[in-house]
């Protein structure tokens, strides 16, 4: 803080361009992150990015009995779930740090 008690321009230039150098490098991170969500004890599994996206679901066959399709899609639904949560708690830890950084920012409202 300069006298008077205005931020220093230079200074909050310098934190925010820090800032979005660390933004732009846990979304990279999280693009390249494999999450694995599963149900049933391992018998669906769902993998997908760290943003979100579904790469791929592998069902065991001991989960599929046709008297019982609701059984699996429950599986499924549980493995997509288990997957976003994952996904979910990566976004945090990683982008965490560089967005609780703009509280230093000294600008009202934040």
């Amino acid at each position: 803080m300069r006298p008077g008690g205005q931020p220093n321009l230079q200074q909050l230039m310098k934190q925010a361009q820090k800032m979005q150098q660390q933004m732009v490098q846990a979304q990279a991170e999280l693009a390249e992150a494999e999450l694995v969500g599963t149900a049933g004890g391992g018998l669906v599994s769902v993998t997908a990015s760290g943003t979100g996206e579904v790469k791929s679901v592998r069902i065991d066959p001991k989960a599929v009995d046709p008297d019982d399709v609701e059984t699996l899609e429950d599986l499924v639904l549980a493995a997509l779930h288990h997957a976003a949560d994952q996904a979910r708690a990566l976004t945090e830890s990683r982008m965490g740090p560089a967005a609780g950084g703009m509280g230093g920012l000294g600008l009202p409202g934040m």
